[in-house]
């Protein structure tokens, strides 16, 4: 479902904010208002986003009162006057630096992103979550999950039950959702080949590859652009896994991974973090594919 963003803007520059709104009508679903006393509060309240085409300190003073927390505040972006910065006010983990580079991508705007593992290109908790269509149960690890995150690989493991789990504060705990796809790609694979090898699975399984939350795969392979971009095409994000994480899994059908020292790829993937297997591996040209949920 497309989120809701409400555009701002002053009188003198309703031309502009209705560019901004076109330009945001391929992923979100935007209403353009004109500034008003008060309206920042009916906004915040109605509306999933905000894009104010206002200078960062108008839109501070705004906002102020209307704070509560990181996690219940909506993302704010405030875009100067000469379309040409997009600053991602509060919420940068929460959609607000993905409304700030998806302007970039379709204006130009430069995106003025400030949240530590972003800027630095690295993951973080929020976005892992949302990838796996997942709730943070134990939100206050976040900030130890970030801090992690800038200077290492965080580990993703699923316990299965009936088990007691018993975790320190810098543990980060998910309830999960949507599905996975566990990815198998020779040398050369092309982001087209593993984009089609996708979707003729949830084909096959009898599922929409828009519920597609996760792409995981080895280790291995997370130097290869082309999975990258597939998983951008596609919405998803992309979890490369461990040697140790894939070799505890045991797989439903035997995989030419032994020879590279693995027990498989695309099944091993989804196991290691999936609830069940709803397909198993599916072999496409250079792509194999299992799907699990």
């Amino acid at each position: 479902m497309q989120k809701s963003v409400a555009v701002l803007v002053f009188p003198r520059d309703r031309e502009k904010g209705e560019q901004l709104s076109s330009s945001l009508s391929s992923s979100y679903r935007a209403d353009l208002h004109t500034y008003r006393k008060g309206i920042m509060e009916d906004l915040f309240r109605e509306y999933d986003m905000i894009l104010a085409l206002m200078a960062v300190g108008i839109v501070v003073r705004l906002l102020c009162p209307l704070l509560r927390d990181k996690w219940t505040d909506k993302p704010v972006v405030s875009v100067d006057s000469s379309l040409k910065t997009a600053v991602p006010v509060i919420g940068g983990h929460h959609g607000a630096n993905d409304l700030a580079l998806h302007l970039s991508r379709h204006l130009g705007l430069y995106p003025a992103i400030t949240t530590a593992t972003d800027s630095s290109g690295r993951p973080n908790l929020e976005g892992i979550a949302s990838a796996f269509g997942a709730e943070i149960v134990n939100r206050d690890a976040s900030r130890h999950i970030n801090a992690s995150f800038l200077h290492q690989d965080v580990p993703i493991v699923r316990l299965r039950g009936p088990r007691i789990v018993i975790v320190d504060e810098d543990v980060a705990v998910l309830k999960s959702g949507g599905l996975i796809a566990g990815l198998g790609a020779r040398r050369g694979a092309t982001a087209d080949e593993i984009m089609s090898a996708i979707r003729s699975a949830a084909a096959e399984a009898g599922r929409d590859t828009s519920e597609v939350r996760v792409i995981a795969t080895s280790m291995i392979k997370s130097g290869d652009p082309e999975i990258s971009r597939a998983a951008a095409e596609l919405g998803a994000s992309v979890v490369y896994l461990s040697d140790d994480a894939l070799n505890a899994q045991v797989p439903v059908t035997p995989s030419r991974a032994s020879m590279i020292g693995l027990s498989g790829v695309a099944e091993p993937a989804v196991l290691a973090l999936a609830q069940r297997m709803i397909l198993p591996k599916r072999v496409y040209g250079r792509v194999t594919v299992a799907l699990g949920e």
